[in-house]
């Protein structure tokens, strides 16, 4: 089913938005590696559900129990198996779905590939899946943490709202995690307009990575560029990835998008990045820039045409405590799957030479 992710570190993810218990097993984290379920429950603490007024309401403390890998605060080599528990699962909200599909989301295509699915809050293909991304990905920023590298991520853009100012200090000051202050507020107010109207509205995240040395990558199928666009890609409601200028590059001329090369005490740099930190599926050495497009939540709270299991025209109205943007909580996820796409290549790496 496409749980798994990576080639050295690997991750399974497994289990449903309503089933009783989420969890994830990590392969190949290197032993020696200090943890805790405290690091890893930062980072999950972000990502939960029921956190503010923007968020949907349902509660999930989300908390992490680490069953195996992980001996006297070091990880062993073991694969590592976490876990946790639903506990404010509302079934009965989803019963009239039953037998219709809702518009936007996987009930069709789950349907017709399997011949049966899940319908309690999307069952496998809900977001709450992305617990064991996250929970795995504190792993992969905490081995990054040995290099130096560092993973973060912001909010750029919600609905037609976009950042005029950076300060990074701020993404976790305020309720939409844009690093833009004045704009954060406008953001708020739009998602409560939306979720006053019992719509949604979507946006574009932006996830950098510092200090990432130069020669990470494997080039031709599994190129750097490559690989985050499948991670971003994965994520649930990301409908587009760019790399650097990205979507912007078809508006340049070759000379202004190439990045010319100077040297900086005997390191080669580029004057400019607007390859976003890659080169021929292989890091530069400058900062990683991606951006990915999050689209409208797709449950609202609105009358909508859809079909049943027997083919008839009828009319769903999906109820429910869902998120009026999915953009601020899909923040650590974005940061979690980059995490894991460098924490997987940092470990190839190492065998790229002699």
């Amino acid at each position: 089913m496409g749980s798994s992710f990576g080639n050295i570190f690997r991750i399974n993810t497994w289990g449903e938005s309503h089933g009783p218990a989420l969890g994830v097993v990590i392969d190949g984290c290197p032993a020696g590696l200090p943890m805790s379920e405290e690091i890893i429950q930062h980072d999950l603490d972000r990502r939960r559900v029921g956190q503010s007024k923007v968020t949907s309401p349902r509660q999930e403390r989300d908390r992490v129990t680490i069953l195996s890998g992980v001996f006297e605060g070091f990880t062993t080599g073991a694969p590592i198996s976490l876990i946790t528990y639903n506990a404010d699962a509302d079934s009965s909200k989803y019963d009239i779905i039953r037998d219709r599909f809702r518009p936007g989301h996987a009930d069709y295509t789950y349907h017709v590939k399997y011949g049966r699915r899940d319908h309690r809050g999307g069952g496998r293909s809900s977001a709450r899946e992305t617990w064991g991304r996250v929970a795995s990905g504190a792993i992969a920023r905490a081995l990054l943490a040995t290099v130096d590298v560092d993973v973060y991520a912001f909010v750029r853009q919600l609905n037609s709202i976009k950042m005029e100012t950076f300060d990074r200090a701020e993404i976790d000051r305020n309720l939409v995690r844009c690093p833009d202050p004045v704009a954060a507020q406008a953001m708020v107010e739009a998602v409560m307009a939306a979720k006053e109207d019992n719509d949604s509205i979507g946006g574009i995240i932006e996830i950098r990575a510092d200090n990432v040395p130069p020669g990470w990558g494997e080039p031709t199928m599994d190129k750097l560029d490559a690989l985050i666009g499948h991670a971003m890609l994965s994520i649930p409601a990301v409908k587009g990835v760019e790399i650097g200028m990205g979507f912007e590059a078809a508006t340049m001329h070759g000379k202004d998008h190439n990045d010319g090369f100077y040297m900086d005490n005997g390191r080669v740099r580029t004057i400019s990045n607007n390859a976003g930190g890659m080169l021929g599926g292989i890091s530069s050495g400058e900062q990683i820039v991606a951006r990915i497009v999050v689209k409208p939540t797709s449950s609202v709270s609105q009358e909508q045409q859809t079909v049943d299991l027997e083919g008839n025209d009828r009319t769903i109205l999906v109820e429910g405590r869902h998120d009026p943007s999915i953009c601020p909580r899909a923040v650590p996820v974005a940061e979690a799957m980059m995490a894991l796409v460098l924490a997987d290549l940092y470990l190839l790496n190492r065998a790229a030479q002699i």
